[in-house]
Formats: structure tokens, sequence, C-alpha cells
């Protein structure tokens, strides 16, 4: 019999809706039942993407002895992460203070009123790997909750307390200098990997914030140490095994030290942020391999991760027929009977051989430099590069008669702003409008789709159904970032407008007005065991250096100092985090980075698409300018977009305006002149 499950959308949950465990979502009826019944929850925390949750449900929660000491003992509650981060933070936070280290699957116990008092990740059938199995840890919770109540109760409402403690954004903007940078590049390289790129040792994650961090400053001070440390990264990570090296797009992270295995599930938010730190690496560089894996990876985004309507999904799985990258990888036979003639080429650029480089399998990847396999091949580089494009394309279609990983095919709105902002940037700087309207069906989609009447957003959708939960920080934020950066392709004054009233949501509803900053839950989101608030870049940035970045720009472009002393105060406040721990924190050195460069901002009057408008936007748009923002239109656009207000047209020509924190050169109609003012 189906459990509570069956009536929900989230793919994981559905998932384990045939179990013989009585799982319920999180929400009243599950929490009322607890208190009803004295019995303690069994919260299990996971996601569709996630291999060991598969493992473990296979193993246990699918198992009909385990699931009747569950259903006796237990009320038992699964939560898909990426619908409810708050959860996932909350109790993420509990199992790290209990146990040092955290997970998915998540496996808490908590009283019936929410507060966690036992924490872990995932347990075995039975005892191995040094872990107690799964049944003897519900036997001793069990046992402890007739036998020991009072002391864990005492000890639920102390970790409690602990976890709801307060951290303060209320710094002042004073507290940075330039030095703050020097500590942080200094950090950063005692834990650069010189050999394999990457920081720290395996499992090797791709540390997209760190690297936008390490590009802005090789563009603010020259240092080519951090390009060198963003570029060998960067290539390491385009040529390895967590690289899709026929289908384009990026796995998770690699178990490895080379990024030669990956754990194969791929994320939305990981090839949104990948795709836009290559691209800025490109304009950086101008190195075209950078450039390719920008366009592949949307390109695979396109093809495989989008609703017809325009939403992009969330995540394709590691498994597929119940093992993990059968998908990706091949044996030397079925590529020699694929390609014929081309295998030996295609096999000596992408190190398959006879014995595979992992479990008897080959996984695809570059070993050497393209025209160093040109060169012992004796082949010219742009032959070879055509011969084994078509291999590629061959090998391609033949992967694409497999059975198909697991598709998370839910729509989240914070990923999907990540995804909008990498297709809309992509599609300016590469003159690429098809990926320019790919970005604005998604705007309109999410637009048509998650924004209530009164501008609230949604978290969830699902085809099929309506849209799901209370949005989140991150969901305003990211999408706020989004649709600026789409404004800054298009210049369509809605898109501006719809960013800056998320934007005032987010004041009204997330501001923490005691301590600075927001919290990740609106004000009028349910009562939890406490309201979580969240500083730290993860696999994504942090919420609330996102929510500083917006601020920002926004208050560039409208002139509103608020904008700009919140999240100023807030980047300051974590001066010394940003110093010592920089990796994680490097949304918000970037944030520094911004405040302390003096931005600019350029408004650009006149019609767009005119010859004279294009020729003074192409000069702005020539170079990577990470610390401008740009607005361009009719004086009349000023209503919606103040940057432009009060700026007439001289001569009856397009105009540039360049300021410096709303103090402004003299305008100029010539691209010349603006060159020099921008430089």
């Amino acid at each position: 019999m189906p459990n509570q499950l069956i009536h929900e959308t989230s793919p994981y949950l559905r998932q384990h809706a045939d179990n013989p465990v009585n799982w319920y979502p999180w929400g009243e009826e599950a929490l009322q039942r607890a208190r009803a019944e004295d019995k303690p929850i069994l919260l299990s925390i996971g996601y569709a993407a996630c291999h060991w949750c598969h493992v473990m449900a296979h193993e246990s929660f699918a198992d009909p002895v385990m699931a009747e000491l569950m259903n006796r003992h237990f009320i038992n509650v699964k939560v898909d992460r990426e619908e409810r981060p708050d959860l996932d933070s909350i109790y993420m936070t509990a199992v790290v203070a209990m146990t040092g280290q955290g997970g998915w699957p998540m496996t808490v116990a908590l009283t019936p009123e929410g507060r966690p008092f036992f924490g872990g990740t995932y347990f075995p059938p039975t005892p191995r790997y040094g872990m107690p199995s799964f049944r003897q840890v519900l036997q001793s919770l069990a046992t402890a909750w007739q036998t020991q109540r009072r002391e864990i109760e005492e000890s639920a409402a102390n970790l409690s307390q602990h976890l709801s403690r307060n951290i303060s954004l209320a710094g002042q903007d004073g507290d940075l200098s330039p030095a703050l940078f020097r500590r942080a590049l200094d950090a950063i390289h005692r834990s650069f990997d010189p050999h394999l790129g990457g920081f720290g040792k395996a499992p090797k994650f791709p540390p997209t914030m760190t690297l936008e961090f390490l590009l802005w400053m090789y563009l603010r001070d020259g240092d080519e140490l951090a390009l060198h440390m963003a570029e060998l990264t960067l290539q390491k990570m385009a040529y390895g095994g967590i690289y899709d090296q026929l289908g384009g797009g990026f796995a998770r992270y690699s178990t490895d030290n080379e990024w030669l295995v990956p754990h194969f599930e791929k994320m939305l938010y990981d090839n949104a942020l990948l795709a836009r730190v290559y691209l800025h690496a490109y304009q950086v560089t101008g190195k075209p391999l950078y450039r390719r894996i920008v366009e592949e990876t949307l390109d695979f985004v396109r093809r495989e991760m989008r609703h017809q309507a325009g939403g992009f999904y969330s995540s394709y799985d590691a498994d597929s027929e119940g093992e993990e990258g059968k998908f990706y990888v091949w044996s030397a036979a079925e590529i020699r009977q694929l390609l014929g003639a081309e295998a030996e080429l295609f096999m000596r650029f992408y190190d398959v051989s006879e014995q595979g480089n992992w479990e008897g399998h080959n996984i695809l990847n570059v070993r050497h430099e393209p025209e160093k396999v040109a060169q012992w091949l004796k082949l010219d580089v742009t032959e070879m590069a055509t011969r084994l494009e078509a291999a590629r394309q061959r090998l391609l279609a033949a992967r694409a008669q497999r059975v198909w990983p697991g598709l998370d095919d839910k729509v989240l709105t914070a990923w999907n702003g990540l995804m909008l902002a990498a297709f809309a940037e992509a599609g300016r700087v590469l003159a690429r409008p098809d990926y320019t309207a790919v970005a604005v069906q998604n705007a309109s989609f999410l637009y048509e789709t998650m924004r209530a009447e009164n501008g609230r957003l949604y978290r969830t959708w699902k085809a099929g159904y309506t849209p799901r939960y209370n949005a989140y920080l991150e969901d305003y934020a990211y999408l706020a970032d989004g649709l600026l950066a789409l404004y800054q392709t298009t210049f369509e004054t809605r898109w501006f407008a719809w960013a800056h009233e998320l934007v005032e949501i987010m004041l009204a509803q997330f501001a923490d007005e005691a301590h600075g900053g927001f919290y990740d839950t609106a004000a009028d989101h349910e009562a939890l065991l406490h309201r979580p608030k969240d500083v730290q870049d993860n696999a994504t940035p942090s919420a609330n250096a996102m929510a500083a970045r917006v601020l920002l720009t926004l208050s560039l472009y409208t002139g509103n100092g608020r904008y700009w002393d919140i999240a100023a105060h807030a980047t300051a406040s974590l001066n010394e985090a940003m110093s010592r721990y920089p990796t994680g924190f490097a949304h918000w050195l970037g944030n520094a980075a911004f405040i302390l460069s003096q931005p600019q901002e350029v408004a650009i009057v006149g019609q767009l698409g005119a010859p004279d408008t294009e020729a003074l936007r192409q000069v702005v748009f020539a170079a990577y300018r990470p610390h401008l923002v740009v607005a361009i239109g009719t004086e009349a656009d000023g209503e919606i977009v103040p940057l432009l207000r009060q700026r007439p047209l001289r001569h009856n020509q397009a105009t540039a305006y360049v300021c410096r924190r709303f103090v402004c050169q003299q305008p100029t109609t010539d691209p010349a002149k603006l060159v020099q003012q921008l430089n």
C-alpha cells in the first residue's frame, strides 16, 4: 500500500511512496500524530540524485522487517532537502554539532516538538564501515525514548538553544580594506593543488565562487598567481572525467584528486555557476577552450534539463539500472564497434584502454593538450578536432539509446535564477541570441508560474501540479540576480522592475533588523525550531551574500543608499571570516571587491538597436567588467530605471554618462572618449 508520500510532487518523495514505511511529508499532520501518540519523529532528509539515499532506501526502507520497527516506534517523516532547505539547514547544523560531520541521507531523531536528540547520515543494514546497523540505531533510540526520557529532553532543549543563536551582520564597511584580499589569497594559495588544480584533497568539488574571486583579483591587481590558480583548476576540470566529454555539463564532484572519477549526478546549480565562471575566464583570457565549455554546458541544459514551457529541471541521478555511472562509461570494445577506423584516434585522445581507468570501465577524459596529441599523431589540430567531434556525436547518439539516469524534473525558483543568469550573460557575451531567447522564456515562465498575485514567490513546481511552498531568501536573491543579468542583456525594463520588486519583498520579509543581513525564511513562514540564517557558501553562494550583491547593484541603479549600507555592513561583518576561510566566504569576498573597487555606473541614452547606441554598447561590453552596472534606454525609461533619469541626448545622438558612486564625468557621444572614461 502506498504511504502518505503518494500525494507529493517531489520525485524524491515519490520514490519512497511504495515503501512499507508509513512515511509522512513534513507537516502538521505528522507533528500532531507524534504529540498525540507520544512518539519520537524519525526524520530522513535526502534528494533525488543522491546515490547513498538510494542505497539506504533499497537496503532499509524497502525491508518490511525494518519498516515494521520504524512504524511501531516512530512517526516517520521524509523531506526533500531541495524543496525544504530550511529544514535541511536546521537539522544539518544539529547533526554536525552532534557528530562533527554531515551529509545525505540525513537521519535525525526528534522529540514531538521537533527538537533533535540524535543525528547521523547513512546507516547500513548490518554493522560495517565501523558503523552500527540501522536496526541497532532504531532499537537503541526506541529503548532510550522509553528509559531515558528526561535526559533526552534536556539534551534536546540545550542543543536547540545553542542552534538558535543569531549571527550578527551589522558591521561597518569602514572595516574593509585591500589588505583583506592579500590575506585571503595567501590562505587560498596554501590549500591550492599546484599539480591538479582545486583546493584541498579529494573529494574535490568545483570551487566556483573561489574561481570567480581569483579572476576578479587578476582584473583588479594583475595578480598572475590568482589567474594561474583559476586557470589550472578550470583546465583540469574541463579535461577531467567530472566533465561529460560527450554531452557537456559537469557532475557534482570528483571522488579523486585528479578530477577523473565523478560522483555522476548532474545538478542544475553546478552547471549554472560553472558555465558563468568559464564565460568570465573566456572574457579575461580569450581562450577558446573556455568558450567551448560554456556552450557545451548550456547546450546540454537546453537539450536535456528544460521543460517546454521554459523552466529548468533540477538534476540527473548518478545511477542507471541500479549502477552508479553506468550511463556514462565505455569499454574499448564498444568504442571500436561504434567508431571503426576512427576508434584508435578517439581512444588515444580520451584515455580509453582495454583495462579501463575505473573499475574495469573507461571514463572519458583528456590526459594531454590537444596540440600535443596532434603532434604525436602527426595530424593537423583542426582536422583532428573535426574527426573527434564526429566521433563524439556518434557515441552520444549511441549513449542516448541506453537506459537513462533518473531525472528530477521539479523546477526550483532559486536554481532557475542561477541558470537564468548564465544563459542571459552568455547570450550577450557570446552574441548568441538563441541563449538570450532561452533566458527570456525562462524568466517569462517564472513570472507566470512562480509569482503569486501579491508578488511573493513559490519555491517549487512540477508539470501537472500547482506550485508549492513559500520561497526562501535564496529564491528571491538568485532570481533577482538572474533578472539583472537579463536586463543587462536585453535592456527590457520589465526585468529590472521585477528584480526591484523582489528586493523590496526581500527587505520586508527576510531582513534581520536587530542583527543585520537576512533570515533564510520569510517573516510569515511556519514556526520551526528556530529561524535559520546561513552566511557561508556551500555548493551554491550564500543567499545572504547574493542578497548583498543584488543590493549593491540596485543601489547604483536607483541611488538608494539604504541598499548599499545594508549590503556593505553585512560584508564588513565577515571581514575576519573572509580572511581566515576564503573558500567558504568567496562570494562575500566578491562583494568586498565590488565595494572597494569604487564601481562605475554607465547610462547610455538612446534607442535600443540604433547604430549610435550600439556603438556605445559595444564599447562598454568589449571587456569583462564585473564592477560595472549598465542601463540603456530612453530618458523616459528613467521612470523605471532611475540611472537613466534626467539624462538628455547630446546633439540628438546616443549619449553615454559614466559615473562613479553618482559622481559623473562629462557625457559623451564618442565611443573613443567612452573607452578613455571607462579605463
